[in-house]
């Protein structure tokens, strides 16, 4: 079982199966959860998370932005995650270049990447091969619908599921998306 940013206020990870593999794509409360981490964790669980991340949270393998390793016989991949518009300031960015990461998990043949909190960075654009993306509509933190469709576009995913995304609204993006025939937009609806 692999767990993507487990936080407790999002589900009762008490109740969760435990986890084979944990990743953390940064440090901000919505992404880190240590109670949640411990919920799910054995000793036989491997977590891959960021430099930050990993002073809130002992034993795990750290990635930088563009590395990739093996963990439990899976390819993972860092890929950088950070904002070029949506600023906390004038000049300061919700989430810098160089801090967190997004993943990109080979299986088999089949990749899956998870953006984490970012826009549609020059690198996230560079993708290619990825089965199923999943990517962040969460604003101001993250990207506009048009932003994830810029991406999508540039990348094409067989399966694109916007995700982390509010009160943000979905359709924007399939009405975005509509015609390109490369990438199956699915909505899941969130609890």
């Amino acid at each position: 079982m692999i767990h993507v940013d487990p936080v407790s206020r999002e589900a009762d990870y008490g109740k969760m199966p435990k986890a084979d593999l944990i990743l953390v794509t940064h440090e901000h409360g919505d992404h880190l959860d240590p109670q949640a981490i411990e919920l799910i964790r054995t000793e036989k669980t491997s977590i891959v998370l960021t430099e930050v991340c990993a002073s809130k949270i002992s034993g795990g393998v750290v990635m930088k932005n563009g590395q990739v390793t093996n963990v439990r016989g899976l390819e993972i991949e860092a890929v950088p995650a950070y904002n070029l518009v949506h600023m906390r300031s004038p000049g300061v960015p919700f989430h810098p270049k160089g801090v967190g990461n997004g993943y990109v998990i080979t299986f088999g043949k089949k990749r899956v990447y998870v953006a984490g909190d970012t826009e549609n960075v020059p690198e996230m654009k560079k993708l290619k091969n990825i089965d199923v993306a999943f990517l962040p509509m969460n604003l101001p933190y993250t990207m506009t619908p048009e932003m994830v469709a810029d991406a999508a576009k540039a990348f094409k995913p067989a399966i694109l599921y916007p995700y982390h995304y509010g009160e943000t609204d979905t359709s924007q993006l399939i009405e975005l998306l509509q015609g390109v025939g490369e990438v199956e937009v699915r909505i899941r609806r969130m609890q």
